[in-house]
């Protein structure tokens, strides 16, 4: 049975955009609806649908930590609140590490080269790849085997993969995941060496970095790639990225000298023992926004990346190094600044802003093979075709507010081993709703589909956009969505930067 998985990539509900400073005190736009959030014992907040908080103050004491439960869209998470934020505790939305493999797992069984889970708003890291010693190719054309998955994000790390070779020197090389994007790009790890016949191996590449300082649209890290499998035990899991959290408070946000905010990436997993894999890439740290009319206090704000796994192979093959994931980002916003202490990483200021961010085009993975995406999806298993399912299958796209002509670009992520790339023919219907399908051959087992449009925009309107791309004229729109999520959008200049928006900018424009 085939089953996709759904990684959901959403922009916030939401969303700050900076403005002069105003005369009067910033407001949050809070409710008040969920009241005072006063935790006295280690918390997990089970985050609503929408990912946002409305509360009337937060104070969390020395001792306590605040978690998120993700939601099944995978929001970021927003707290907004009416008056005061006081941190003397901790916020944690970090990544989780990837599994280890062999004598440095942990002895849970069946856990072996599981990916790290990413923060809310984050993004998980690849799976190892799996244990095989079969068919060894000679040093001049070893077989590959064994490949690790990718980790996912708009960052994500290249998988390590693993050649199974009968030589004097190695019975096989095992390849390290690469690091997770963000802030940065991430690492690829060390080369290493071994000659065998000649035979040399190209080490994966470290996830891009993207986004924009502003942190609009609010998103997390990447996930790192997943270490490729040895002859006895499976590659280590890549870490998970940072999550992504917004703090918007009408009166000060205070992070006290004991109070800690994290955005980590999740550490890639480790290896030990002879024969075993190689080890994960780390996770990219997250995003954190802090908004508020005053921001004080000298606490920790933390979204650094995850590390490498650690290696260390006794015998029986060679194996390379993972990589590190790049650093996050943290944007202040306050009226008055009288923190003093860094961040890490370095954070970027502005005055604060009041803007809500609503409509937006859109670009939709409608069905599968038939089989219509949930309307309120998981993000695991959302579609699951029968074991009858025969490639090639369709894959049905739905759009609002793009104009039709464009093709549709459609990757499908599997669990290990390289992407499947499909091209749809042009969108057909009008501007405001344009359809387009293309067929793609979906490997076994689970997968994640992304669909990504690119379009160009007439002059005038990217003169009205080049205040979101650093004063330089946008050229083109690129709107990325996953299975039953809403689109994306990034915005791409004549000289070829991009900014990522919140795609509830271009409503107006781009209609």
């Amino acid at each position: 049975m085939r089953s996709i998985q759904s990684h959901l990539m959403q922009s916030l509900a939401a969303l700050f955009a900076a403005a002069p400073i105003a005369a009067l005190a910033f407001s949050s736009g809070s409710t008040g609806a969920d009241g005072a959030f006063n935790p006295t014992v280690n918390t997990q907040v089970t985050l609503p649908d929408s990912g946002v908080l409305n509360y009337t103050s937060v104070s969390i004491p020395q001792g306590v930590t605040v978690t998120f439960k993700r939601n099944t869209a995978n929001t970021p998470v927003v707290i907004l609140t009416s008056g005061d934020v006081t941190i003397a505790g901790i916020i944690d939305v970090s990544g989780s590490a990837g599994a280890a493999t062999g004598a440095a797992g942990d002895g849970n069984q069946g856990d072996d080269g599981l990916p790290g889970k990413g923060g809310p708003g984050g993004f998980d890291g690849g799976r190892g790849g799996t244990a095989s010693s079969d068919n060894p190719g000679t040093s001049s054309n070893p077989t590959l085997k064994n490949p690790g998955g990718s980790g996912l994000g708009p960052g994500g790390g290249t998988a390590g993969l693993s050649y199974i070779i009968s030589s004097s020197c190695f019975g096989a090389i095992a390849v390290g995941g690469a690091g997770g994007g963000f802030g940065a790009s991430a690492s690829n790890g060390g080369p290493g060496s071994c000659t065998i016949g000649g035979f040399s191996y190209t080490q994966p590449a470290g996830g891009a970095a993207y986004g924009s300082a502003l942190l609009l649209p609010l998103i997390g890290g990447s996930g790192g790639g997943g270490g490729g499998g040895g002859t006895a035990f499976a590659g280590a899991g890549g870490g998970g990225g940072g999550g992504a959290l917004l703090i918007a408070a009408s009166g000060t946000v205070n992070v006290t000298s004991t109070g800690s905010i994290l955005a980590n990436g999740g550490a890639g997993g480790a290896v030990a023992g002879a024969n075993v894999g190689a080890p994960g890439g780390g996770g990219a740290g997250g995003g954190i926004r802090i908004v508020a009319t005053t921001i004080a206090g000298n606490g920790t704000i933390s979204a650094t990346s995850g590390a490498a796994g650690a290696s260390s192979s006794t015998s029986g093959l060679f194996v390379s190094a993972g990589g590190a994931g790049a650093v996050g980002r943290v944007r202040l916003e306050a009226e008055t600044m009288t923190r003093t202490a860094a961040t890490n990483p370095v954070f970027s200021f502005d005055a604060p802003g009041t803007v809500f961010v609503a409509g937006f085009p859109a670009l939709t993975i409608t069905s599968v093979a038939g089989v219509a995406a949930p309307a309120n999806p998981t993000g695991n298993a959302d579609i699951t075709l029968p074991a009858t399912t025969t490639n090639p299958v369709t894959v049905v796209f739905t759009t609002t507010n793009v104009p039709v002509g464009n093709i549709v670009k459609l990757t499908v992520t599997p669990a290990t081993g390289a992407p499947v790339i499909a091209f749809s023919p042009a969108l057909t219907g009008t501007t405001a709703s344009a359809t387009a399908s293309t067929q793609v051959n979906l490997p076994v087992g689970p997968s994640v589909l992304q669909a990504q449009t690119t379009y160009t925009i007439v002059s005038s309107l990217g003169d009205a956009l080049s205040r979101y791309a650093m004063g330089e004229r946008v050229e083109r729109v690129q709107l990325t969505a996953t299975v039953g999520s809403p689109s994306t959008a990034t915005l791409i200049t004549v000289s070829g930067k991009t900014f990522e928006v919140p795609a509830g900018l271009l409503a107006t424009t781009l209609q």
